[in-house]
């Protein structure tokens, strides 16, 4: 049986999911299919990916196949910045794509909204290039309208995504409901433990998403990582995905290849000695951020801002 964690609504998530950001089409479907099949019981999605069509297809298959119920799957969508005035059209949109009834977590992606009136539904801009935001609108206004959402039953659960410690003490003043989760970038580069910190002190469970740094990462080739791969006999990937679960954060490794797939489901046990060493990596080397998209808005991330 595959380890879980409990977010704040008393539900069980996997320890370890599918992510599918920047997965290229045509290989979703069958990478979902085969993780399923491995054993995964937790696919992450987000209605900006692109693929979530392909996601659904996978899913289908695996439900039809007698791999697994849908009810034994934990699948997360995120709500985009775009539509961030009407979050269960989008929601109802992903549903489709994803031919589920619900979702069991529905995040915000970033707590950033934008024109749904501009020159493009994702990512629109202003003539100068700079990001055409909805300045007349909050992250705060979205969360009052995702906490209707749970009344629906098309999500079980709702949280936030690359959320600071800034964001989320703006926002968790004016919960009803306080976020099941904060899905952020986390490796032992960018361990974020401030966020991390507040985060567990509120029972917010955090998701680690580009476990493994971004495509062509030298955190493979990181000596301090290395060194503890050799001393359990394993790649650096497992270790990297087993410091996330061995810190109590729902680790999201993507990959489309079959046998990376199965591979990121092991994890080890880490001891005290092997932690310190992967924290002690970003202070020698500083903060390194993969994931930082140009919003022209100061997210509450120290390494990028100040």
């Amino acid at each position: 049986m595959a380890e879980t964690f409990t977010l704040n609504t008393g539900a069980k998530i996997p320890a370890v999911g599918l992510g599918t950001w920047q997965s290229d089409p045509g290989q979703v479907a069958t990478a979902v299919e085969h993780a399923l099949k491995s054993g995964y019981r937790h696919i992450d999605a987000a209605f900006v990916y692109g693929n979530e069509n392909e996601v659904g297809e996978g899913l289908k298959k695996a439900f039809d196949s007698g791999v697994c119920k849908r009810e034994d799957v934990f699948v997360t969508s995120k709500l985009w910045c775009t539509y961030h005035r009407k979050p269960e059209e989008n929601l109802d949109e992903g549903l489709k794509k994803l031919g589920l009834d619900y979702v069991d977590l529905y995040l915000m992606h970033w707590p950033v909204p934008m024109s749904a009136n501009g020159n493009h539904p994702l990512f629109p801009k202003h003539e100068d290039g700079s990001r055409d935001l909805d300045t007349e609108w909050s992250h705060i206004k979205t969360w009052k309208l995702m906490e209707k959402l749970l009344k629906t039953g098309k999500t079980k659960a709702i949280g936030v995504s690359n959320y600071s410690v800034k964001f989320l003490e703006e926002l968790l003043p004016h919960c009803e409901t306080v976020p099941a989760a904060n899905q952020i970038e986390n490796h032992p580069y960018c361990p974020q433990q401030e966020i991390a910190d507040f985060c567990k002190e509120k029972g917010i469970l955090i998701e680690a998403y580009s476990p493994l740094g971004s495509t062509g990462s030298p955190l493979f080739q990181e000596e301090g990582i290395t060194e503890v791969a050799k001393k359990h006999n394993v790649g650096p990937g497992t270790i990297l995905i087993s410091y996330q679960v061995n810190k109590g954060h729902v680790v999201l490794p993507k990959s489309v290849t079959p046998s990376r797939i199965e591979e990121n489901l092991k994890t080890v046990k880490l001891d005290a000695s092997d932690l310190e060493a992967l924290e002690g990596i970003h202070k020698k080397k500083g903060i390194t951020r993969f994931v930082y998209p140009a919003f022209g808005v100061k997210l509450g991330f120290p390494d990028k801002e100040e």
